[in-house]
């Protein structure tokens, strides 16, 4: 399967085969321009922010002897209002962040502090 060319990507392959006419390199200068802006002005959403929220409670409810999701909930208040699948992405993050690890222990998966 070949990777999908991006916009810029693929104005920086028309602008190669138009570079005589100035006019049209320009133009996609111009275009380019637009796009890394537009891609710049990324700010985090009220979701994301109110998960950092979470991330961190979740790391203060964490211990070294590892807990499932569902006692991670049952030890926060905060927590205990979320569903497990939320919980459960929120944790995922923090691994991916190396923040916390999971361990599989035969049916249950146990989170630690990384």
């Amino acid at each position: 399967m070949t990777k999908k060319m991006t916009k810029v990507e693929m104005f920086n392959a028309i602008k190669a085969v138009v570079a005589d006419n100035e006019e049209f390199v320009a133009f996609i200068d111009h275009e380019i321009e637009l796009l890394n802006r537009k891609s710049s002005n990324k700010k985090a959403t009220k979701t994301q922010v109110e998960n950092e929220g979470f991330k961190d409670i979740i790391l203060s409810v964490l211990s070294d002897n590892g807990a499932t999701v569902t006692e991670i909930q049952g030890k926060d208040e905060t927590l205990a209002n979320l569903t497990n699948q939320r919980v459960s992405a929120l944790l995922r993050q923090l691994i991916n962040e190396g923040k916390a690890i999971k361990v599989v222990e035969g049916k249950k998966s146990l989170f630690k502090i990384a």
